[in-house]
């Protein structure tokens, strides 16, 4: 894996999706994108590797490669090597994620998020803000996963304030419990800052987790996870957000967080345009990370030899050791999926969820290109080009 500085023009056809043509797209010295122009009509059928797609978005990334960002001392080194490992996966946008802690704990985490990005050039293209999950979650054991029950907290309008206050990156993503005292109040608020609001790690009923999309509420975090493993078989939380069509849910296609029949059960209710994936990584993720013990916050993690990710002694999940890549081609071994589903699932619907209405780079945005080299049942990286970069994943 070589990160390497661009210094000549290229050009990419681009297989974008059905929903647009394949595109001849030239990018110059630099890196910036100088044309665009429709090449022919595109064909999932015969969009297979080797080809060149955008980049994927990961939308929930709390630690990758042995780095976790809610460690309190997170070094700048250690985040380029993070970013470097995302990239060889296939991601070229993301949000690094912070889990629930005091308030004081996740401003300092925050403020340390600002200011490795604003050093690092490849973080300002890669990190496109922060998504922070709690501390408005429940706190009833197996809703409150490997989050700090001890930290929750209602929600107000004055701690949301300490989150957001002189950020350099902004929030994108606030996962919150809608019964949590406050939340319903606050989500029209947090809507109104620009920030999308996601339900995750709840116990809440039907009627509320109506009026919390009613209040605005677009997104559910890592549907399906977050919950206990014995629920009321026909009215609990994960059906009243599967049944929700205003709500994007995203999903971890790890095999772990959920079974294979059950995922493509799951997409089939909430169909391709309203689902998206993500790998919610912990710092066990990622294909160069061994089993053994890591952190998230301050909580202690084991990554085991099977992939599984827990609270060393606890039946609970807490975060995955998966990547995007990795995703991707479970979808197409399990379900078949092309580059069509699989682009929608991991770049478009992830930026519709946050607001993003733009998917495939234009005329003066930076590169953001993937080029896979492998067959379309086990895609693999080989080159990835964002901004004046390129990381070569070749032998």
């Amino acid at each position: 894996m070589r990160l390497l500085a661009r210094t000549a023009a290229s050009t990419f056809k681009v297989f974008a999706g059905d929903d647009a043509p394949r595109f001849e797209i030239g990018v110059d010295a630099r890196g910036r994108i100088e044309t665009v122009w429709p090449s022919r009509p595109a064909n999932s059928a015969v969009a297979q590797a080797p080809l060149v797609t955008p980049g994927l978005v990961d939308l929930q990334v709390n630690g990758f490669a042995g780095v976790d960002f809610n460690a309190p001392n997170l070094q700048p080194a250690a985040f380029e090597m993070l970013l470097l490992e995302l990239l060889a996966c296939g991601v070229t946008r993301f949000l690094p994620t912070l889990i629930t802690a005091s308030e004081d704990d996740l401003c300092r985490r925050l403020d340390t998020l600002d200011r490795v990005v604003a050093d690092s050039p490849l973080g300002q293209h890669m990190v496109m803000g922060y998504h922070v999950e709690g501390p408005f979650l429940s706190n009833r054991d197996g809703y409150a996963g490997c989050h700090p029950a001890h930290a929750m907290t209602g929600a107000t309008a004055a701690i949301l304030d300490r989150f957001l206050q002189n950020r350099l990156k902004p929030v994108r993503i606030l996962t919150v419990a809608p019964e949590v005292p406050g939340v319903i109040d606050l989500i029209p608020l947090i809507r109104s800052r620009g920030i999308a609001c996601s339900i995750g790690h709840t116990a809440a009923d039907p009627g509320t987790i109506r009026a919390a999309v009613d209040a605005g509420a677009t997104i559910s975090t890592h549907l399906g996870n977050g919950l206990p493993h014995v629920l009321s078989k026909n009215e609990n939380p994960l059906f009243s957000q599967l049944g929700e069509d205003r709500l994007f849910a995203g999903f971890i296609a790890d095999g772990h967080h959920i079974a294979p029949d059950t995922l493509r059960s799951w997409l089939r209710a909430k169909t391709l345009s309203r689902s998206f994936l993500v790998s919610d990584a912990a710092a066990a993720a990622g294909p160069n990370t061994h089993e053994g013990l890591y952190t998230i916050g301050a909580a202690q993690i084991e990554r085991t030899a099977d992939g599984l990710v827990r609270i060393p002694g606890s039946e609970y999940l807490a975060g995955s050791s998966t990547w995007m890549a990795q995703m991707v081609g479970n979808l197409m071994r399990w379900f078949g999926f092309g580059w069509d589903p699989v682009l929608r699932l991991c770049r478009v619907n992830p930026l519709h969820a946050i607001g993003e209405t733009r998917t495939v780079p234009a005329v003066g945005d930076w590169a953001d290109f993937v080029e896979w080299t492998d067959d379309r049942d086990k895609p693999t990286v080989g080159r990835v080009h964002v901004g004046s970069w390129i990381l070569d994943n070749t032998p």
